[in-house]
């Protein structure tokens, strides 16, 4: 297999368009796609959130070829590659060693069995049982869910979810709130526009990462309760469950890397 070849499967699962389409929509950013080719055959490929110096030194003791990632290896506009710039490090590492990189970021979020919707299903939703709060065209697709639950504590769903995520880090506001009706939001979904979100859809407690002192205070406000781990544990489980599927239809060997230190 070339990159090319592999980017099709992907491609498959969760074509870049709907990371396109969600960036016209609502005015987001993203970068996905074949972002190095060593312009070899790919016989090893090395699964992997993080586009980070842990996980090509994982692929360099695994010989993988090729790097699939989900947070992109280039993501805003860079003007030089610097050995002594982290990022400019990790891309001399990865073009000097012929390792290729993928990175599928937006299409992964937004995907009908993609990570928001994995993220649900930790939660305890049911597949394919969540209300989108940011549609795409695609049946299934778009980011955020918004589902209902049997009753429970703000708390007791902080645990169950953080069980499933092998989450190391949790912090729960209002945790003695009953939760009847959830909203989730995969990586930095901690914003004020996820808050409202969750509360026009009549959500009891939100559940994300990344946020800011302000958006605990609005959720708060709303009444909302809020759970959140790291941005890392939000997306791992939803990611490698994705690796799950895509390996199978791969012509390649393929391993998974889950970096401990950010769970």
């Amino acid at each position: 297999m070339r990159s090319s070849d592999v980017y099709a499967v992907l491609e498959n699962f969760a074509p870049k368009a709907l990371s396109d389409e969600y960036c016209r929509k609502y005015d987001g950013y993203d970068n996905s796609g074949i972002l190095v080719d060593g312009g070899k055959e790919v016989h090893k490929i090395l699964f992997s959130l993080d586009f980070s110096g842990a996980a090509l030194d994982a692929a360099e003791r695994e010989g993988a070829d090729l790097l699939v990632t989900h947070h992109p290896a280039v993501y805003a506009k860079i003007g030089s590659i610097l050995s002594s710039d982290p990022q400019g490090k990790n891309l001399h590492r990865a073009i000097g060693g012929g390792i290729s990189v993928i990175s599928m970021h937006l299409n992964f979020d937004c995907a009908a069995e993609g990570i928001d919707e994995w993220f649900m299903r930790a939660a305890g939703g049911k597949a394919g049982g969540g209300e989108i709060c940011e549609r795409l065209t695609a049946p299934g697709c778009g980011y955020g869910r918004v589902f209902d639950l049997a009753p429970l504590s703000a708390a007791a769903l902080a645990e169950r979810t953080a069980k499933a995520l092998s989450a190391k880090r949790v912090w729960c506001y209002g945790g003695e709130k009953p939760v009847h009706r959830a909203a989730v939001f995969c990586g930095a979904g901690g914003s004020e526009a996820c808050v409202r979100h969750a509360a026009a859809a009549g959500a009891d407690c939100i559940l994300s990462a990344d946020f800011k002192h302000h958006a605990v205070c609005l959720a708060l406000e709303y009444g909302l309760s809020v759970v959140q781990c790291t941005h890392y544990a939000r997306e791992d489980y939803g990611f490698h469950r994705i690796y799950r599927t895509v390996k199978e239809r791969l012509d390649a060997e393929c391993r998974y890397f889950s970096d401990e230190r950010l769970l």
